[in-house]
């Protein structure tokens, strides 16, 4: 740097705050979320991507996260079915993060649920580890579950 300029400023510190469970959980799923989990439960994780990214980057709401938490397991199952491990395992444990505030049911979603066979999803391939990525069961991975109405 010369002695003409100026010192570069100091950047600012951005604290991410975690994610809130929305008062918004009692209503029912709107349709594109339900179009989503169709999607999600048929194993077309990247149709279900589509699908619910263009209603969690429309959402203000913190009800976005439980959106991104089923868009990103479901990110974690595409990639696992590719034998990608380290996306897999990646996504799956930003989409249990984002879905935890929604514990235990959200918009009709098991949450709960979700997060428990996600999560052992993903602790077999922690435990199994990239060289037997292939011993995961893909024709068996969890689907999202709507709890009943009331």
């Amino acid at each position: 740097m010369s002695r003409d300029e100026a010192p570069e400023a100091p950047l600012p510190i951005i604290k991410k705050e975690p994610p809130r469970r929305s008062a918004r959980c009692g209503e029912p799923p709107p349709p594109a979320l339900l179009a989503g989990i169709a999607q999600f439960n048929a194993g077309e994780y990247w149709e279900c991507h589509e699908t619910l990214e263009d209603i969690w980057r429309a959402e203000p709401d913190t009800i976005r996260y439980l959106y991104q938490g089923i868009l990103q397991v479901g990110v974690g199952f595409y990639h696992l079915r590719r034998g990608n491990y380290r996306g897999a395992v990646n996504k799956l444990s930003s989409g249990l993060t984002y879905l935890a505030p929604s514990e235990p049911a959200c918009l009709g979603v098991d949450v709960a649920r979700l997060r428990a066979e996600a999560g052992a999803v993903l602790a077999r391939l922690q435990r199994l580890g990239p060289e037997r990525i292939g011993e995961v069961d893909c024709s068996a991975l969890p689907t999202v579950q709507l709890v009943p109405a009331g």
